[in-house]
């Protein structure tokens, strides 16, 4: 049963698609879209739905992987007309079939499938040896090729592979990125998506051969691997071969589509390599669990807000890890820390590592401090700060189950911020603080110092919630809302 604001979410959206064909179309907020075109998401998310996407028959090899069906991809973003190799391998060889989905809104379905590329013959490729540094690099012959066809839209992409001996299921994904003006660019987060990834064993950012958590230099990871099942938090078999999409990012972009915002999708690596893309969108959206930046990345989105781009940080414990690619932008090593020595509780290794300026709260406000694993409510501490407008929330209401699980504290000293909801009371340093600060074009930062905002704004087919969040709220929609139209306004 749909609540009564996905119900709104879904009138609106069927009001803002069926207007494309009149002179002027609405999208967001009222805000009239210039007549020549009508927003390409709006048109994209009125084309018919499918909930076939999702996984339903995943079996989990040494707690860790899909040894069946999985695969991964050439491209963590690729652009129409380029060419993406699939590499597949199948555990007994067995033929699979393989459907290709663009994730979205589609009217409640989430997804819409692209194409269906039949069947190919399943090999069974070998796993990589344990290199330096611990690198696991895959390098496995190409089971599909694909030409991203000139009709797909930017989106971020999932293959479901299905065994044909056993029926058992996993993803591949990527992203199909384009050069196109838009109101917003979704970051995904698959550099944290990576360093999480524990294929095929033991071989995440965070493992050094001694410990589960290590949190040191010395450890490469590389993209050229499958996606394992992710461990953290919440058990979603489900979502194996996805990264942390599913799981913390795609009800905002689900959301974003529901409402006709004109939104494109990138990588990290599109940030870390690309500082042009950025300068053709209003807003920058960072979402979910944003931790590793490399410097390059850091200093391409303070350029861009110094340019008049408007940024948010939808995200929790984001700019914190600094780590280094190498060139071929495949592989990288956590090499320091975006923030003061001591600014968290510190992991034994963290302490052997570079903790320098730029510090993470200059670029977003505030950043990860103190004890940063934990759950609290949103607090209103700003009632007549416009971000409020239409919530009708006072003075110390909340919205439970927001903050968390990672959260950022310790606001910076610049000019104009202001802090909008903090919290828990008596809190002191180890208080979560969102901002927001004004860039030197009327554009804004916005930093909603959390993991789990998307959580409160959408709950879509195949979110699982972890334990803490209380999922959508109708004032976190409209506070969404109110800070991406100043996005939009103020660009």
């Amino acid at each position: 049963m749909q609540n009564h604001d996905e119900r709104l979410s879904r009138r609106d959206a069927v009001g803002r698609i069926a207007a494309v064909g009149s002179a002027t179309l609405l999208t967001h907020g009222g805000r009239p879209l210039a007549a020549e075109a009508p927003s390409l998401i709006v048109t994209e998310n009125a084309r018919p739905g499918t909930r076939d996407w999702m996984l339903t028959h995943v079996h989990i090899d040494n707690g860790k992987r899909s040894i069946a069906a999985e695969g991964y991809c050439s491209h963590r973003s690729i652009r129409v007309g380029e060419t993406l190799s699939i590499f597949i391998s199948t555990r007994p060889a067995s033929r699979c079939t393989l459907q290709i989905y663009r994730t979205g809104y589609y009217g409640g379905d989430g997804g819409r499938l692209m194409a269906d590329l039949g069947e190919c013959e399943g090999t069974e490729q070998p796993d990589p040896p344990l290199g330096e540094k611990r690198l696991r690099r895959c390098e496995w012959k190409a089971s599909v090729k694909l030409r991203i066809p000139a009709d797909w839209p930017s989106g971020v992409y999932v293959g479901k592979l299905t065994s044909r001996d056993n029926g058992l299921q996993s993803y591949v994904i990527f992203i199909v990125k384009d050069d196109r003006p838009s109101d917003f660019l979704f970051q995904c987060s698959d550099l944290t998506w990576q360093a999480y990834n524990r294929w095929p064993k033991q071989c995440a950012l965070y493992d050094d051969g001694k410990t589960d958590w290590y949190w040191g230099p010395h450890v490469r990871v590389s993209f050229d691997r499958p996606y394992g099942k992710y461990y953290h938090l919440v058990d979603q078999p489900l979502s194996t071969g996805s990264g942390e999409w599913f799981l913390w990012e795609f009800p905002l972009a689900h959301w974003l589509e529901s409402q006709g915002y004109d939104v494109s999708y990138v990588s990290n690596l599109d940030t870390h390599s690309d500082p042009e893309r950025l300068l053709r969108s209003r807003g920058f959206l960072s979402v979910g669990h944003d931790e590793y930046y490399t410097i390059e990345m850091f200093r391409n989105v303070q350029a861009a807000i110094a340019a008049g781009v408007s940024v948010g940080f939808f995200s929790g414990n984001a700019v914190f890890g600094k780590v280094r690619l190498d060139e071929a932008m495949n592989r990288f090593e956590r090499v320091g820390v975006f923030g003061p020595p001591q600014g968290t509780k510190q992991f034994a290794a963290m302490a052997t590592l570079p903790h320098e300026r730029p510090y993470g709260n200059e670029l977003m406000g505030a950043h990860s401090t103190g004890e940063i694993v934990r759950t609290d409510p949103w607090i209103c501490t700003a009632p007549d700060h416009w971000i409020y407008n239409g919530t009708g929330m006072k003075q110390g209401d909340q919205l439970p189950g927001v903050i968390g699980w990672e959260f950022h504290g310790d606001p910076a000293p610049i000019p104009g911020l202001e802090i909008i909801a903090t919290g828990p009371p008596g809190a002191g340093k180890n208080a979560y603080t969102a901002t927001v600060y004004p860039g030197p074009k009327g554009n804004i930062v916005f930093n909603a110092a959390t993991c789990w905002w998307a959580d409160g704004v959408a709950s879509p087919p195949g979110y699982v919630r972890p334990e803490g969040p209380q999922g959508p709220h109708r004032q976190l929609q409209q506070i969404t809302k109110n800070v991406l139209e100043r996005m939009i306004a103020t660009h």
